[in-house]
């Protein structure tokens, strides 16, 4: 038998999306099983997939010992870098300034020394994070941003606050604006855009159309120049939606493609620059939370990361006003 005293980061979920996490070598179809048989039981009683999880519950899961072993806590944080930006920090959340070639996650190609990890070490040497308290909450990043895009990703500290957050960004009520250099010019100053998008997941790649298509979802990107030298320009990018590579793909698609992409870009202007990543950074975040949001505090917030490398290196000029 395995019992779970229900914590403020496990309340909220409903039973079988925490027993998911809370014991991820019990099968799925074990766990609905389980439940039928009434042998997951809900402070005493039985329980149904449904049923959400409040503080001080306390959740008893009938198997066998070998089924019900000591889930193993992910501790490869624990070798991450100290180093990290934070440029905004609450109880709640932190915003944290990521450098061009760090990973955002873990992946197949990358170390354990990511951003997700950098910020849990940190959370845990503060004494705000101790994984093995957790049954089924880690410090997550609520977006991510590319190896090669540097700029503001925010983290929430606790359960509550990465629902808030999560829900913000669903909604639109998280704005985000980037800065990015084109070798091109946009066809305007100024432009709000509408088309259409799709992942190709085996190749990494998209594909934008300016009609709809199956399989293509609509995409909203907002841009203006700042300023133009030496046939580069500074671009202020406002994302409406959040898809992958969405302004990468968007801007090469209107013909303006990024200084330094490799995927959407132009490999001579990139050559001729002696730019290899592309010139992309999330600048600034501004919330907008609902009024009656328990992270509606933040609200009017704006957060800015530094200066951009690109920026400086091309647009030194404008850096110095």
């Amino acid at each position: 038998m395995k019992e779970f005293i229900i914590n403020n980061n496990d309340s909220g979920q409903r039973i079988d999306k925490f027993i998911s996490k809370a014991m991820p070598e019990l099968p799925k179809s074990m766990m609905y099983r389980l439940i039928r048989k009434k042998d997951i039981k809900l402070n005493g009683k039985r329980c149904d997939i449904s049923d959400r999880l409040s503080e001080g519950d306390v959740v008893r899961v009938y198997v066998k010992d070998e089924v019900a072993a000591e889930k193993q806590h992910d501790l490869s944080f624990r070798s991450a870098s100290r180093e990290l930006d934070i440029v905004y920090e609450d109880d709640n959340i932190l915003i944290a300034d990521k450098p061009v070639g760090l990973d955002s996650h873990s992946n197949a190609t990358s170390s354990s020394d990511t951003l997700i990890n950098r910020i849990k070490l940190y959370l845990c040497e503060k004494g705000e994070y101790n994984p093995q308290e957790e049954s089924s909450f880690a410090p997550a990043l609520c977006s991510r941003l590319d190896r090669n895009t540097s700029g503001l990703v925010t983290a929430a500290k606790n359960a509550a606050a990465l629902r808030e957050i999560n829900s913000a960004v669903k909604n639109g009520q998280l704005h985000k604006i980037y800065h990015c250099i084109t070798v091109s010019a946009p066809p305007s100053q100024e432009d709000i855009l509408t088309a259409y998008h799709r992942k190709d997941e085996g190749r990494n790649i998209v594909r934008i159309s300016d009609e709809p298509k199956e399989g293509f979802r609509e995409i909203k990107t907002g841009y203006r120049v700042l300023a133009e030298r030496s046939r580069l320009y500074l671009i202020e990018v406002t994302l409406y939606t959040g898809r992958t590579h969405q302004i990468r793909a968007h801007l090469a698609h209107i013909g303006a493609p990024l200084l330094g992409d490799g995927k959407y870009g132009d490999p001579s202007a990139n050559k001729r620059r002696g730019v290899f990543r592309q010139a992309l950074c999330a600048y600034s975040l501004i919330f907008d939370l609902p009024e009656d949001s328990p992270m509606s505090y933040l609200n009017g917030l704006k957060v800015t990361s530094g200066t951009p490398e690109f920026e400086k290196r091309f647009f030194a000029e404008r850096n110095d006003k």
